[in-house]
């Protein structure tokens, strides 16, 4: 099953139908970026580590800022609002591959 999400700067904005499916009740993701793509994975606690999975609008959509993750890989001015993401279950992660420059 696939998703869209957007990426803008750093920040990885989350639909509320996204978030529902793949990250219902959880605080905090983390983001790695490893080769082509981008790896989101959920963590159940906060204090376990991660970025705050935030409350974006009354919608329910949510935003993580990831700067550093993507700074760190040449990433930090990318901007993109439809980004296909699938969850990959051996993974535990929702992953987007990243487009080529």
């Amino acid at each position: 099953m696939s998703a869209t999400i957007s990426i803008r700067r750093g920040s990885v904005y989350v639909p509320v139908g996204v978030y529902e499916t793949y990250f219902q009740g959880i605080e905090a993701i983390i983001a790695i970026i490893r080769e082509d793509q981008l790896l989101i994975m959920p963590v159940q606690h906060v204090r376990a580590g991660g970025s705050l999975l935030k409350i974006r609008n009354a919608q329910g959509d949510r935003v993580v800022a990831a700067q550093d993750v993507f700074a760190a890989n040449g990433l930090a001015e990318w901007v993109c609002d439809d980004v296909t993401a699938e969850w990959d279950p051996s993974q535990a992660a929702l992953i987007c591959t990243i487009p080529s420059s």
